[in-house]
């Protein structure tokens, strides 16, 4: 006796498992919604203006609240972290500390949210502790750029925090 072949007929959606499929995405520190407009930050003075933060004059009878930056400095909570290592560094501290904060008001012109919240030194390292990812790929971008060396991004996704480590 033969056995006959069965044709099934399956689905491609059931077969494809290629898909990336996103997760909800957990940011304690984005507003949830639009704020009323004008809202000003009660302690850097970024207005909430057309959907964003900007840097504009206090208007009149504004709303106030934290803006996220300052929130996230607040709680002592980075969005991104930055190490400086090596010997090359310990000899040009001075140098490249200024290239980091002329980078941050560059940023922080456009972007009141892209700040630096603090630089501590760890034994022989610097840490640069930086209110968003951007901001602490920029200055390491900034100092790769400037002084070569080696550069690592580390994202968590699930905490949504950028670790980035230079070393020369």
């Amino acid at each position: 006796m033969g056995t006959a072949a069965r044709k099934v007929s399956i689905s491609p959606r059931r077969l494809r498992r290629d898909r990336f499929i996103k997760g909800f995405e957990h940011d304690t520190y984005k507003t949830r919604g639009k704020l009323r407009e004008p809202t000003v930050c009660s302690e850097c003075g970024a207005v909430y203006h057309k959907g964003r933060w900007q840097w504009l004059k206090k208007p009149k009878g504004a709303h106030e609240t934290l803006c996220p930056a300052c929130h996230r400095t607040h709680d002592k909570y980075p969005g991104g972290y930055l190490t400086l290592s090596g010997p090359f560094q310990k000899q040009h501290r001075d140098e490249i500390l200024r290239l980091a904060k002329n980078n941050e008001a560059r940023e922080k012109k456009e972007h009141p949210l892209r700040r630096i919240m603090s630089i501590d030194k760890q034994g022989d390292d610097i840490l640069i502790t930086t209110t968003t990812m951007g901001m602490a790929r920029v200055i390491g971008d900034a100092v790769h750029d400037a002084y070569k060396g080696e550069l690592c991004y580390q994202y968590t996704d699930e905490a949504n925090i950028l670790h980035v480590a230079w070393e020369r």
